[in-house]
């Protein structure tokens, strides 16, 4: 197993209000330099559909994004492993997330988008904030059709 530290600052500004956290990113994602970025991840059609918009490249998602006062990061900030799954994450070190909420009060919201963020998150902190449970959107989680998770992701930006 090779040890990995995380590559990406969070996207985030003193307006952002949603937080979405992943859990580490991809290997596609350290080839392409950004969140989400494996071609089959459905992260950014989501929002897509959510927003009734169309994200061609970073520059967009990145104005995207600050637009709708989101912002993204994930909740490991080193860890192990030998591909993209969550399943096979060791020796796993936690960003600071208490911190990174003092220094952005607007956020009023977490959103993670899988379990394995979810869980890590709860074992870890205990902050007086609303979270909420996202289906994957990676390719590998097939229990929910696309339009299933868009459901519930418009829950989550209060879009329904």
């Amino acid at each position: 197993m090779q040890k990995f530290l995380h590559p990406f600052e969070p996207i985030i500004d003193i307006n952002s209000k949603f937080l979405i956290l992943g859990t580490f990113p991809s290997l596609g994602s350290f080839k392409d330099s950004f969140y989400y970025a494996n071609k089959r991840n459905q992260f950014w059609a989501i929002l897509e559909i959510v927003f009734s918009t169309k994200l061609h490249d970073k520059d967009q998602k990145l104005k995207f994004l600050k637009k709708q006062n989101i912002a993204l990061w994930d909740m490991i900030k080193s860890c192990k492993r030998k591909n993209s799954s969550d399943s096979n994450l060791k020796d796993i070190t936690l960003h600071d997330i208490p911190y990174l909420l003092s220094q952005y009060p607007n956020i009023n919201s977490i959103g993670f988008s899988g379990k394995k963020a979810y869980e890590l998150y709860h074992n870890n902190f205990h902050l007086d904030i609303k979270t909420t449970l996202l289906p994957s959107p990676s390719p590998a989680y097939a229990k929910m059709k696309l339009l299933q998770k868009v459901e519930k992701y418009r829950e989550f930006f209060g879009k329904n």
